[in-house]
């Protein structure tokens, strides 16, 4: 099971072969910058499991990424890659030597090569073009044999200086994996985008890294396309029991993907857990309006129950966690799904806007006070409709945990996109 730490761990470094990465007390600062970007980010991955980060624009997502990667040095705090400190006690691994691949929201494709020499780019330990390919793609080569090989004349592979039986070999086997051994000698600009990115996972993969770290890899792609890959980027690297982290904002992408979820606010993660965990049991109120995207109303305590903004009771009953008996005001946390709507011509909320999501309706409402709630249901409801809501259950948060999603980004609240 995996593990996150709330506090530093002894120096001595832990033979476990069951973690991969351990990532222990890491923070991190740039000059001009007046607060830290990582702050004492503490977790352990397991060996073949997949880790998601998610949180708003510049919550240290990336630069936690570049760190565990080595393209940059943490200011305190160690990690472990197998057992290896990386980075801290003094020891620092150059990230050409850390066995990570690495694969970017560019794709960072080479054109003048094809599909093939792409792939064998990242399995040459010489200089090619005056470039050093571990530090371009951030791989680890394999070891290679001295023999040569006969070289197709049509693909630029053959420019490379006497490629390898081994490594061609093994370019040809991630390439099958990913399903693009019959693209072989095309170039990145004849691919579809879909494509170009199985490439560089297929680049990632030939050097058989100990880590694979993937900076919002989707993030380029149409929706359809993105729904298939990242199926298929969860089933290859399950099949070739490849650890891996990836970052993304998108929330469902992280869910489906995972097997764990670290939601990371200000520098810090907020709350670390298995995908089921994080959307049925968020820790703070932050991680349930980032994840889940619910409803939040404003709760009273009274004899019975709790009183939402004069919308409706709330039993003790029905709350999934009983609250500190001398909590008097809280917020009530209402996931979309959760919200029933029951028309009603005396109701005091309107249905503003109905969106259509093909197995069911996505309501926007508004209530007499100006506050705006969203809803999931199948019936179809017209726009106009008087309704009222009930909840089945609950959860509370306490008042004021800090900006909220929709102030620090607006675009999300509405349901937007975020680069």
């Amino acid at each position: 099971m995996a593990e996150f730490l709330f506090s530093p761990s002894p120096t001595v470094v832990r033979e476990d072969p069951s973690y991969i990465l351990q990532v222990e007390g890491i923070s991190k600062g740039f000059p001009g910058q007046r607060q830290l970007v990582l702050r004492e980010v503490e977790f352990r991955l397991p060996q073949g499991d997949i880790l998601g980060i998610v949180g708003p624009s510049g919550c240290g997502k990336t630069t936690l990424l570049r760190t565990i990667a080595g393209f940059e040095q943490p200011d305190s705090g160690r990690i472990l890659l197998g057992g290896q400190v990386v980075a801290g006690e003094g020891q620092w691994i150059p990230p050409e030597r850390r066995g990570v691949g690495l694969v970017f929201q560019d794709f960072a494709l080479f054109p003048h090569l094809d599909v093939l020499a792409n792939v064998m780019f990242g399995l040459r330990p010489t200089v090619v073009n005056g470039l050093r390919p571990t530090v371009v793609n951030g791989l680890r080569p394999i070891g290679l044999t001295a023999s040569a090989l006969r070289s197709d004349p049509r693909s630029p592979s053959a420019e490379l200086p006497n490629p390898s039986q081994q490594a061609r070999e093994r370019a040809y086997e991630v390439l099958r994996l990913v399903g693009l051994e019959d693209y072989t000698h095309r170039y990145p600009h004849e691919l579809s985008g879909g494509q170009q990115q199985r490439v560089a996972l297929a680049r990632a993969l030939a050097p058989k890294p100990s880590l694979i770290l993937l900076d919002e890899p989707l993030s380029n792609l149409d929706v359809q396309v993105r729904y298939y890959l990242r199926e298929e980027i969860r089933k290859i690297l399950k099949q070739t029991q490849t650890s891996a982290i990836f970052v993304t904002h998108d929330q469902e992408e992280a869910l489906c993907l995972s097997d764990w979820v670290a939601v990371m606010r200000e520098g810090r993660i907020e709350q670390w857990g298995s995908p089921e965990e994080v959307y049925r049991e968020p820790a703070t109120r932050f991680v349930a309006e980032f994840i889940t995207q619910a409803n939040f109303l404003r709760c009273e305590r009274r004899e019975l129950g709790w009183q939402a903004e004069e919308l409706l009771h709330i039993p003790f009953q029905a709350l999934r966690d009983q609250p500190d008996p001398g909590l008097r005001c809280a917020e009530l946390m209402v996931r979309q799904e959760e919200l029933h709507l029951h028309p009603d011509p005396q109701g005091g909320i309107v249905i503003r806007d109905r969106q259509f999501l093909g197995r069911e309706y996505r309501y926007c409402l508004i209530t007499e006070a100006g506050k705006e709630l969203h809803a999931l249901a199948r019936e179809a409801l017209p726009v106009g409709t008087r309704v009222q809501i009930a909840v089945r259950q609950g959860r509370l948060f306490p008042l004021s945990e800090g900006p909220s999603v929709a102030e620090k980004e607006p675009n999300r609240a509405k349901g937007k996109s975020v680069a």
